[in-house]
């Protein structure tokens, strides 16, 4: 890396800092969790978004915070999406959000994994935070 690039960075990293490190406290991820959620409804569909990397490096960093600090069973998309089904009496053929009852099949059995689409979608539906889902995200 240039010497010139190091020094640019070295002089943003103050004022971006706080929204691109791995949190270590629950006021840390919350923030992440927050602006993830903030990004998601200014991006919403469009898939080639400017910010839609931040939206991924995001994801990543709250994704890291859950695995190490949250137990398993908050942290487990699959697990979160039965659930969420399973307290508003619905079917897989109800989330046509996701795709046919065929794709949610393959999701809910783990031989699928949800894309980002279905993350903002889903979050929006159930009224949670994306974080909910982003263990099991693939590329769309």
């Amino acid at each position: 890396m240039k010497k010139i690039e190091l020094n640019r960075i070295e002089n943003l990293w103050p004022d971006i800092q706080p929204f691109l490190s791995v949190p270590h406290n629950e006021g840390e991820y919350n923030r992440l969790v927050s602006l993830l959620d903030e990004l998601i409804d200014r991006i919403g569909e469009e898939e080639h978004h400017p910010l839609s990397s931040l939206m991924e490096t995001l994801s990543t960093l709250i994704e890291g915070y859950e695995k190490k600090h949250l137990p398993p069973s908050q942290s487990d998309a699959i697990s979160a999406l039965k659930f969420l089904m399973k307290e508003h009496g619905l079917r897989q053929s109800d989330l046509v959000e996701v795709g046919s009852q065929g794709v949610v099949s393959e999701i809910l059995s783990g031989k699928r994994k949800l894309n980002l689409r279905q993350v903002r979608r889903l979050s929006s539906r159930f009224n949670v935070s994306p974080a909910v889902f982003i263990d099991e995200v693939e590329e769309s």
